[in-house]
């Protein structure tokens, strides 16, 4: 089961991916982003040390590290 969260402010439910990306320098990262849709790149769980926060004038999750 995919990690989800359901929107404060829309009562839709999002669901968390992740994505391994170059950048310049041949650089390889790991972004995580909420979609709409559970695809074959879901995650189950959060990644250690993020937390999840709520956008107050969109209402989208997204990922921040622990304070």
């Amino acid at each position: 089961m995919a990690y989800s969260v359901k929107s404060k402010k829309s009562g839709k439910m999002y669901y968390l991916h992740s994505k391994d990306v170059k950048l310049a320098g041949d650089r390889k990262q790991t972004i995580y982003y909420f979609g709409g849709e559970q695809k074959s790149n879901a995650l189950n769980a959060l990644p250690a040390g993020y937390e999840v926060m709520e956008n107050k004038r969109t209402g989208l999750p997204m990922l921040r590290k622990k304070k």
